[in-house]
């Protein structure tokens, strides 16, 4: 978001985060001048905070105030509930605030340190969905104090968040794992400047660019880098793309995954977080049935020395190639957006709460065990379109027009969580389930990989077998019978 040199901003909140987001405006002198807190608080409304004044409450004050369009108004209230925060939203947009600023939640606040540079535009998916939990991040990361922790696919949405939070868990050492140079170098960017601007610890950040399905690279990279802790979140992750490069994404998913595994395990990495997907249980895409097989490679390893475990979640809202992303760039062109069903409907939870949850699940976590993200009920797609439609300030099916286009190769209607034979049992910690299921056979993966191998890479004598998408398909039937072949589906 553009900003004027010296831009008005009112600060929603005159707590902890909002007065250290002050203090830090004031001091910078550039980047706007903050005129007001505004503030429900009756002990606070009144007093003025280092020459700052407290307005409120807040919807009775906020049509009184003098603005200009240049105006921005900031929340800093990380504790907000999202029915607190719809409401504020509601109250500003009556207001004509078109500048709208939000401090994201506690799970990136550590310790009552609260900087500028962690606030951003607000988004639709900040008022969608269910109350994020709340996390005591610090302690969640003292297993990582000291440690050297390596994120594969950190340029990714999770990936990227991982690193973000784990600025805070006083690592050695965070790798920045990914094939994407761009990406790397945008989160290797985005980190460095978080911590010139004070936030998190300072570990150092070391990008490192590779790829996963190469096993000589993969065996030497570990070995140098001695990573004790590693997140694997790398992967080909798009249902419709995956379904039209069914090779590559065994190719990059399983076969990239076993290469991670056998290196690791000869490393001596102590620990290894697998983040998987709703979309391996029954499996009807290439994508599920993918990862599906390397949660069943991890569960298989996680035994000895090195604590090896899988969490499992839903949707994440506002991924990059997700929904979310999708539906803005349809609003902003004046429509339609494109839904795939009035019916269908998916689990969702933020991005920062499920990368929050996965940090804590990796330090609990026992080797072998699958983890279960508690992801509340599902969103209807139509819901989730509706309201974003009404956030960017148009009205449902008259300015903004839906088309229903059909699922898609692969998709379902509907997502489950857990297959009949998995038993999801509580914790103690609020929304990470543990899943009893049997363990996979060792022995059926391993004919499983040999059979695919060919498929995934060129072997001498089995030419014919080379690049096969329906000898792929056929091939990962045998193990996921709900994967079915399509009568169209070509050889290559």
């Amino acid at each position: 978001m553009e900003r004027t040199r010296k831009s008005r901003i009112y600060i929603i909140g005159a707590g902890f985060a909002g007065v250290s987001i002050a203090g830090e405006i004031r001091a910078k002198g550039i980047l706007g001048e903050v005129v007001a807190f505004l503030d429900d608080d009756p002990a606070k409304i009144g007093r003025k905070i280092d020459g700052i004044p407290v307005l409120g409450p807040i919807k009775d004050v906020v049509n009184l105030l003098e603005k200009t369009p240049a105006d921005e108004a900031l929340i800093a209230i990380p504790s907000s509930t999202r029915e607190k925060l719809r409401a504020l939203y509601d109250v500003l947009e009556q207001a004509h605030f078109t500048r709208i600023r939000i401090l994201p939640g506690l799970s990136q606040i550590i310790s009552g340190d609260a900087h500028f540079i962690q606030t951003r535009e607000l988004d639709p998916q900040d008022l969608l969905g269910r109350n994020p939990v709340r996390i005591n991040l610090r302690e969640s990361l003292t297993y990582l104090r000291g440690r050297r922790v390596l994120i594969t696919g950190a340029g990714g949405s999770i990936g990227s968040e991982l690193s973000r939070q784990l600025l805070s868990g006083g690592a050695e050492r965070l790798y920045l794992f990914g094939h994407g140079e761009n990406s790397i170098y945008e989160i290797d960017r985005e980190l460095r400047i978080l911590q010139e601007e004070g936030v998190g610890e300072r570990a150092t950040i070391v990008p490192v660019i590779g790829e996963l399905q190469d096993r000589d690279y993969v065996d030497f990279i570990l070995r140098r880098l001695k990573a004790d802790v590693i997140f694997h979140t790398a992967a080909y992750k798009h249902v419709p793309m995956t379904e039209e490069n069914p090779v590559g994404a065994v190719a990059n998913n399983v076969f990239g995954t076993m290469n991670l595994l056998h290196a690791a395990e000869a490393a001596g990495t102590q620990r290894l977080v697998f983040i998987s997907t709703d979309k391996v249980v029954n499996p009807a895409s290439v994508y599920g049935a993918s990862k599906r097989i390397a949660e069943d490679l991890v569960l298989a390893h996680g035994r000895g020395r090195n604590d090896f475990m899988v969490v499992r979640f839903g949707n994440v809202l506002g991924s990059r190639g997700s929904i979310i992303p999708l539906f803005r760039r349809q609003i902003m062109k004046g429509g339609p957006v494109t839904i795939t069903d009035a019916g269908a409907s998916r689990y969702f939870m933020t991005i920062p709460e499920a990368a929050s949850l996965v940090l804590q699940a990796g330090g609990v976590g026992k080797t072998g065990t699958l983890y279960l993200l508690d992801m509340g009920e599902p969103l209807c797609i139509q819901d989730l379109a509706e309201q974003m439609v009404r956030f960017y300030g148009y009205e449902p099916g008259k300015e903004i027009k839906f088309q229903y286009i059909g699922l898609r190769p692969g998709e379902k209607l509907t997502e489950t969580l857990t297959t009949g034979d998995e038993q999801p049992e509580d914790t103690e910690y609020p929304r990470i389930r543990r899943v009893v299921r049997a363990r996979p056979d060792k022995h059926a993966l391993d004919n499983l990989t040999t059979a695919l191998a060919p498929i995934c890479y060129l072997r001498g004598g089995q030419e014919a077998a080379y690049r096969n998408r329906r000898l792929l398909r056929e091939t990962l039937q045998t193990y996921i019978p709900t994967l079915m072949v399509p009568g169209d589906e070509p050889t290559y």
